[in-house]
Formats: structure tokens, sequence, C-alpha cells
């Protein structure tokens, strides 16, 4: 049998852009070597394209954007081409087609709905949300209101905007009758817990809207939920499996970027410390706020259960979730019975059905 020819897209724009090169990676090691080639796509920080044809622990370290093999490339919005157009040394172009594209790009750029975009147009199938699912799940905002229409329960929240920051003395009183403190501060556009803070009065609020307002225009202030951090993994389209229920045991005091991806002493347990009914009770939500949110392929959802009540929320899902050696997407997975290198191609076979 042919092998398959499978774009994986690394690196990117965000905040986010070495995560995606671990993630990368892992993909790469994984990959189903017997059914699919890789064809390698980086992207810079500042957002130039390569084709490279290098090893896995050049992509991990980041080394690279130094390789001689480097070939400026791109995918072109040309549904003929379907693929890669390459640019040689000569001054000529050659096309490569290809059947599918995974885009291990996390945050702005690759999970946002853009680099979806572009892979529609192409024609090309991809792992992964549509353009609105994606869209829709990088906006914490939009997903907060929609899932306070689909009816699934979630901390209580306010958005603000940077133009808003003007009237902060006005805005903050309502703020904290509604949601009290400690309160949690997220741009409304970012990934991997990047520019998170959690406010414990209001002169913390304010620097951390400041922080917020780096990284986007928009913001999202939630009411602290006191509790398990709980995690699964969603896949699928029409009809999603999910996986077992992780938990995280962060070494801060919330899971942030630092004690994801560079503190030793956080820890996951899988399967969570809960009961087999909630663990059901998760596993339909998520199911739920899967399909609401319009997902296909795979995400990760996020929950928090509350010590207090027993109350589950929901806290975000996020459509391209980590693929490092680390992360819980695959990890959850592997606990259910289905190994990484399995897992990669159920999710090339979903991106092949819906394209």
């Amino acid at each position: 049998m042919e092998k398959r020819k499978a774009g994986i897209l690394f690196g990117g724009v965000s905040s986010e852009h070495e995560v995606s090169l671990k993630s990368a990676a892992a993909v790469v090691r994984n990959l189903p070597s017997e059914k699919y080639e890789a064809v390698l796509i980086g992207i810079t920080r500042d957002g130039r394209w390569f084709r490279y044809s290098g090893g896995a622990d050049e992509i991990e370290n980041g080394a690279w954007e130094k390789s001689p093999e480097l070939l400026p490339a791109f995918i072109s919005p040309d549904s003929a081409v379907h693929g890669l157009v390459t640019l040689l040394p000569d001054g000529r172009y050659e096309t490569e087609r290809l059947d599918l594209v995974f885009p291990v790009l996390h945050g702005r750029g690759g999970e946002d709905g853009t680099m979806q975009g572009l892979l529609t147009l192409a024609g090309i199938p991809y792992v992964g949300c549509g353009v609105l699912a994606s869209a829709i799940c990088m906006d914490k905002a939009v997903t907060n209101a929609l899932l306070d229409y689909f009816g699934v329960a979630h901390a209580p929240w306010v958005m603000t905007t940077r133009r808003e920051l003007a009237q902060f003395e006005q805005l903050a009183p309502a703020w904290e009758q509604k949601l009290g403190y400690p309160m949690f501060v997220k741009p409304a556009n970012a990934g991997s817990s990047v520019g998170i803070t959690k406010a414990h009065n209001r002169e913390e609020l304010r620097s951390a809207l400041d922080l917020a307002f780096r990284h986007d225009f928009k913001a999202v202030i939630e009411k602290n939920i006191a509790g398990k951090e709980l995690e699964c993994s969603v896949l699928g389209n029409h009809d999603p499996q999910v996986s077992v229920v992780g938990e995280i045991l962060s070494a801060n005091e919330f899971y942030d970027y630092d004690a994801k991806y560079n503190n030793a002493a956080s820890r996951t347990l899988i399967p969570a410390n809960i009961t087999e009914a909630q663990q059901q009770e998760m596993r339909a939500e998520a199911a739920r706020a899967y399909r609401a949110l319009g997902c296909e392929g795979l995400a990760r959802v996020d929950f928090l259960l509350e010590e207090s009540t027993g109350r589950l929320y929901l806290n975000e899902p996020n459509t391209i979730p980590g693929f490092t050696s680390i992360s819980m997407y695959a990890k959850m997975w592997d606990a259910a019975g289905i190994p990484f290198s399995e897992l990669i191609d159920r999710l090339f076979e979903l991106a092949l059905e819906r394209g």
C-alpha cells in the first residue's frame, strides 16, 4: 500500500512556539511509518515557513532552524496544488501533494481557525476542529457565552476590554460583587495558561488585567472554583469517545504555564481520584460540550470539581492540546488502551473521513 503524505506543521508565531516543537517531535517519533510519510513544515517565530528534512531531536531543541537543508516553502491556498510549494536554490519551485495535515500548532496562528481556514481553502484534510469551532474555542468569552446558551455549567464570569481599563475603578465593584476574591483573569485569546493571573484583591486585579491585555485586547474574569483540576480527552467527529479522567496536582497555586511545562514538582493522576459517578458525569458533560461547540477530531476538555459542593464546572476546551511527553491528551488515551502511535493513526483517519 502506498504511504499517504502527512504534513506536520510545527513552531508558529504564538507564545507557545517551544511547546509546539516538543509536541511535533513526539508526533514525528510516534508516526505510524508503515502508513504515512511525514512532510515536515516548520514556521519560525516571525512567521517564515520552511520545508525541513531533518530529525525530531532538532525540532524539539529548536536546532531545525539552522539546518542547511531548509528550503522556503508554503501551503498553497490553490486547491489544484493540494499541498506544499517549495522554493528551490536555483530559483525554480516544486509542488508536493499532501494527503492530510496535522497542524501541531498551539495558540494563535494555529489553533484559532486561521490555519484551518488556509487548509480548507487548499482542500487538504486536516487533524482537529474546523474553522468555526477552532475560533470559538480559542476565544474564552465566546466559549463561555455558548456554554451559557447550551446550559453547560462553568464558572461565573464577566468580560472586559482594554478600552474599558480607563473605567477600572467604576467597573471593579460590580465584578467584585458578582465574582468575589480570589478571581482569575485570563486573556480571551491565548492558550496553555499564558497570561493568566489569580487576583486576590483590587490591586492584583488591575495588575492582572494589565498582563492579560499584553496578550489580547479582550479579557475574561472568572470566579475562583476551589477544588480538583480535572481533564479528559475527546476523540471523534460526530460520535465522539471520551477517555478516562485525569487529575492535575499543580506545583503552583494553579496550573499555569510554568507549572505545566517547567516545574517538575507538578504531577498528574490517571485515573483521577474521584468517584465513578463523578467520572461518568464529567465524561458525559465533555461529550455534550464537544458537540455544542461544534468540535471535530479531538479536544482536551478541562473541568473543575468544587471541593465544598462536589459540583462540576467546565473550565475550558483545548482544540490542539499538547502532545509532549508529559501532556495529558495522549497519556489519558494510553490509559484507556490506545497507545500514542494508534492515536495518531485514528486522528489521521478522522481527518480523512471529514475531509
